[in-house]
């Protein structure tokens, strides 16, 4: 099955300083970037908070972000306002491409057995395996009129389904679910899905990232949640007792994701808002850090 990705846009970094350039501005290590390896990233703001998330990957050898389209036009000003005497062309190519999520497609582009991030030309772009989770399938970047995903096989699926395993994963959307300048990147699972180095040395807003990780400073994870009742808006603060176990953030269905608070958060524990009544689960890939940690 394959779904087209409206929401999304493209940001084209080209030229010799490309790797460079990105290198001290965002959480993955760029040298990992190849025309077979995508990777999933982060920008912050100077403080380490998180400003977007993307998904880098390299195309007629330049590299291109896969981002949130609301929050494209800010990062690529961004983007320009650090360029500086960067040997880098910046731009945004979204009217020419298309991006797809292939939730069973690892099998019809022939990379099953493969990492996360592998990377294949497919038409006229691209295919890789989700550089978070082998579970999520495959993205792919194809030019507007390239017909490769009718031409795979596969059905043609809706953005529901794709929320649905998503919320099912536990996995965030961006603005959706961390709030921009505020939400940290260990609360939302970047280490665990492969979305922050600790051995690349400096990039922007790491010091706060790694004094996270190396103090035990997570106190809060996003975890999905199922649902029984309304589900309660984005954003609304969810209860045991007359205690507040964590904020409400995207849903579909009976199916959300929630930050909990992890000092106050107990395996089995319902949650309330309103008359909806909301139980966290913890995913296989999600390490949750030690209570007694300081």
């Amino acid at each position: 099955m394959y779904i087209s990705l409206k929401n999304r846009a493209l940001l084209k970094v080209d030229g010799p300083d490309a790797k460079d350039f990105l290198q001290g501005l965002v959480s993955q290590d760029m040298n990992r970037v190849s025309p077979t390896q995508a990777v999933y990233s982060a920008f912050l703001s100077p403080q380490g908070k998180f400003l977007l998330d993307f998904f880098c990957f390299e195309l007629d050898g330049a590299l291109v972000l896969d981002c949130e389209e609301g929050l494209a036009p800010q990062f690529l000003k961004r983007l320009k306002m650090y360029k500086l005497k960067s040997d880098v062309a910046l731009s945004d190519i979204s009217a020419d491409y298309r991006v797809y999520a292939t939730l069973q497609g690892a099998i019809a582009f022939d990379l099953k057995d493969s990492d996360r991030g592998v990377a294949k030309t497919l038409g006229s772009g691209v295919v890789f395996t989700d550089p978070r989770l082998r579970n999520m399938g495959c993205r792919s970047v194809l030019k507007t009129d390239d017909n490769a995903m009718a031409a795979s096989g596969l059905t043609e699926g809706t953005f529901d389904e794709y929320e649905q395993q998503r919320l099912t994963l536990g996995l965030p959307d961006g603005s959706r679910d961390m709030t921009v300048d505020k939400a940290l990147l260990l609360e939302n699972g970047f280490e665990e899905l492969d979305g922050v180095s600790f051995s690349k040395g400096c990039f922007m807003g790491q010091e706060l990232t790694a004094r996270t990780k190396y103090r035990g400073l997570v106190k809060k994870r996003l975890l999905p949640v199922y649902i029984k009742g309304d589900a309660p808006p984005p954003g609304s603060i969810l209860t045991n007792g007359d205690k507040e176990i964590g904020e409400m953030k995207s849903s579909s269905d009976d199916l959300g994701l929630a930050l909990i608070r992890l000092n106050r958060f107990e395996e089995g524990m319902i949650l309330h808002y309103g008359n909806a009544q909301l139980t966290p689960s913890i995913p296989d890939w999600v390490v949750l850090q030690d209570k007694s940690s300081p």
